[in-house]
């Protein structure tokens, strides 16, 4: 869970990478460090901590000079973080540079081998091993050691490769880790996130797995392993930089909190025709299946449950929700009449990828709900929906967590119609609910300006509980996970129905629990859990719905939505719990957009 750019061209390397390596900050934090090839030698500067720290010690190296160069940005997996352990790795001899995301598996195995052959190592890193096999087998042609090399290799990665053989050259190569090229007029790039590069170009092309590239600022090479070229399209990038800016906010966080009701109508619209959800362009036929199953990590997983709730209620037909990292350990009963939504942000996640491929060796059928456009989750899937959500740089989700629910609450609405559970006047009447989400989503926006205040009032608990019920159980899960990953207050979700049943022994005299009461229909039951945890000393902060006055004679403090149909409220619900966790989390001085041991993209087990 890395970033990892290079560049090759007329412009000053050192002050282009580390330009992208800002831009690739989020995806991780531990170290940095870049290598600029100068003439038949390489130079390396590596710093642990933030970018920041490695920018301040390349300015005070001369040596730094060139125009061909890897940059890379650590999250940690193997070896603790440090100068020794931060990437990029070189080789005994200095010939070799390179940069490494992913994992690979039997790294102490080849290793092993190699220290046997009398091959040092310095670092405690997996990575390490790719660049020392480099150098191993080099017999000058850098192409064919390229593939001899990662034929050895087990696991997933995304390299960078600087070989002082080759000036003004950058290979690279992936498997089951994100890489994209860049191509620009007289430069040439590639990086683990468009983000990287986008500033000065918005021409790339997706490497796939398997695949291989020579850069250099001139022209790029796709090869594969018998060296034969590979003709690929270029596609171009349709968002601006200052997507990915922060655009005057403090955190990257906050900015894409407010972007919400743009993005939801991004998502919404296209999927919108004659006042009705219209799905068909994918081509599924929905009454081919018995079931449908949902995978996803993290936020996304709790998406899947928001939509397993709308879909079953909806369509009539058993939905399943598992969590993608334990989906292939448990041998589920899938086959080729079950559908499998599978939601990823990113479209990387490995776990998600692995519970693909599972789930497609089993006979189903795939639909990946995901954000990045030629993303590894996007190919493999059988159909593909794009939420349309833009860049999301902070760690910690907010729009595109509301953009799977909305993407969510139209298939629900498609399926159920196209199985003949709801008829086009129930059909209008839904879509109408999802179209209005944009409108609900800045009305939330607006009401609840009072957050920050909540938040001041509020941070120094020590350990706080969500409580909900049916979907706004769901939205709890979420609500709970976006407060503890970025200020690191325990929190944790209940169905409120469950406090009888030991939950409550936990509720103490302070303990703030934050009751969501936005689903209607089961209203008097939350209160009743609302009046349990009060006498035994708790404060309560509710999230209700515009116009409930009752809830203000049990709450301490209400948080509001606008009203709307129960079923498509959670997209909404989310709101003004992602700005009590930014506001809690900005109190106690917590590193937002960044938070500690998190990295944007999970693309190792």
């Amino acid at each position: 869970m890395c970033g990892i750019i290079g560049f090759t061209g007329s412009g000053d390397a050192r002050e282009i990478i580390l330009d992208g390596l800002k831009r690739l900050e989020y995806r991780g934090y531990d170290s940095a460090g870049i290598a600029i090839q100068n003439k038949n030698e390489i130079d390396m500067v590596k710093a642990q901590g933030k970018v920041d720290n490695l920018i301040s010690l390349s300015n005070k190296n001369n040596k730094l000079d060139g125009h061909c160069g890897i940059g890379h940005t650590r999250w940690a997996t193997h070896g603790v973080p440090s100068d020794v352990n931060a990437h990029p790795h070189m080789s005994t001899d200095g010939k070799f540079a390179i940069v490494h995301n992913g994992i690979i598996e039997n790294y102490a195995e080849i290793k092993s081998k190699l220290i046997e052959k009398g091959v040092k190592f310095l670092s405690e890193t997996d990575t390490e091993v790719i660049v020392q096999l480099l150098d191993y087998y080099y017999d000058g042609d850098l192409k064919k050691t390229l593939v001899k090399t990662t034929s050895m290799l087990e696991g997933s990665y995304a390299i960078g490769v600087l070989c002082a053989d080759y000036p003004g050259t950058i290979f690279a190569a992936k498997v089951a880790s994100p890489l994209i090229i860049g191509v620009g007029v007289g430069e040439n790039y590639f990086a683990s996130d468009i983000t990287a590069f986008v500033s000065r170009t918005k021409n790339v092309i997706d490497l796939d797995d398997y695949e291989f590239a020579e850069i250099t600022k001139d022209k790029v090479t796709i090869f594969d392993h018998n060296f034969k070229e590979i003709k690929k399209e270029e596609r171009k990038i349709t968002w601006d930089v200052a997507a990915a800016e922060k655009s005057g906010y403090e955190h990257f966080m906050l900015k894409e909190i407010m972007e919400q009701p743009a993005a939801l109508k991004a998502t919404i619209e296209p999927r919108v025709k004659d006042g009705k959800v219209n799905f068909d362009e994918l081509g599924i036929d929905i009454k081919k299946y018995d079931r449908i199953l949902i995978t996803a990590c993290g936020s996304a997983y709790y998406a899947g449950c928001v939509g397993r709730d709308v879909i079953e209620k909806l369509c009539r037909i058993h939905v399943h929700t598992e969590v993608a990292s334990e989906l292939r350990y448990r041998d589920p009963i899938i086959d080729e009449k079950t559908l499998v939504l599978v939601i990823s942000q990113s479209g990387e996640t490995a776990d998600t990828i692995a519970a693909i491929k599972e789930v497609q060796s089993k006979g189903a059928d795939v639909v990946a709900i995901v954000n990045v456009v030629g993303s590894t989750i996007a190919k493999l899937a059988n159909y593909t929906i794009y939420t349309w959500a833009g860049p999301e740089i902070a760690v910690a989700t907010t729009k595109g967590y509301t953009t799977q629910v909305a993407v969510l609450y139209m298939f629900a609405v498609w399926a159920a119609f196209k199985l003949g559970r709801i008829d086009e006047n129930k059909m209008e009447e839904y879509t109408s609910n999802i179209v209005s989400l944009p409108e609900r989503a800045q009305r939330t926006l607006d009401l609840n300006t009072r957050v920050k205040k909540l938040a001041d009032k509020y941070h120094e608990k020590q350990s706080i509980f969500f409580i909900g019920r049916y979907l706004d159980y769901a939205v709890c899960l979420e609500g709970s996970l976006k407060l503890k990953e970025i200020s690191y207050i325990h929190s944790e979700a209940y169905a409120a129905g469950e406090l009888k049943h030991g939950t409550i022994a936990l509720i103490e005299k302070g303990r703030l629990v934050v009751s969501v009461c936005c689903y209607e229909p089961l209203l008097d039951k939350i209160i009743s859990n609302i009046q349990q945890v009060k006498a035994r000393g708790a404060q309560v902060l509710a999230l209700a719905i515009e116009g409930n006055k009752k809830i203000f004679s049990e709450a301490d403090d209400v948080l509001l939505v606008p009203k709307a149909n129960e079923l498509f409220m959670a997209a909404v619900e989310i709101i003004p719990l992602q700005l009590f966790a930014y506001y809690v989390a900005k109190n106690n001085k917590c590193d937002i957009d960044k938070p500690k041991n998190l990295a944007k993209s999970v693309t190792v087990e």
